[in-house]
């Protein structure tokens, strides 16, 4: 894992996950991803009002997720996914740590499995 200081950081990682983090605007996202849409198109399935959902789209907008279009009396919302490829940079270099962990987990768990049909294979033979 590649170790960079955090504070000379720019690329806007924690306004990424901060908007990540709720999943209004997870849906929101997911919804987005499926093509552009206005602020009603986006409230419809929302129990909140338009203004709330125009608060969760200017986090998005500011963390760079998506952008906003001024088409006359709309402003269509549409996904940026690229900002999003720095978030999963960043979840990569963890990866050695998950499979490490998880052929870790395998391990005990292959162990306990042997235990048990030994333990298993004992009782068999001792009621024959």
């Amino acid at each position: 894992m590649q170790h960079t200081d955090h504070k000379n950081s720019n690329d806007g990682l924690d306004a990424i996950f901060s908007a990540l983090a709720d999943p209004t605007r997870r849906a929101i996202l997911s919804r987005l991803a499926k093509g552009q849409a206005c602020v009603n198109e986006i409230a419809q399935p929302f129990e909140m009002s338009q203004p709330a959902i125009s608060r969760h789209l200017k986090v998005l907008e500011q963390a760079g997720l998506i952008e906003r279009d001024i088409e006359q009396q709309r402003r269509p919302a549409r996904l940026k996914a690229e900002p999003m490829a720095n978030a999963v940079d960043w979840l990569e270099d963890f990866e050695a740590f998950w499979t490490s962990s998880f052929d870790q987990l395998d391990g005990v768990l292959g162990s306990i499995k042997k235990q048990e049909n030994k333990k298993k294979t004992r009782k068999d033979q001792d009621h024959e």
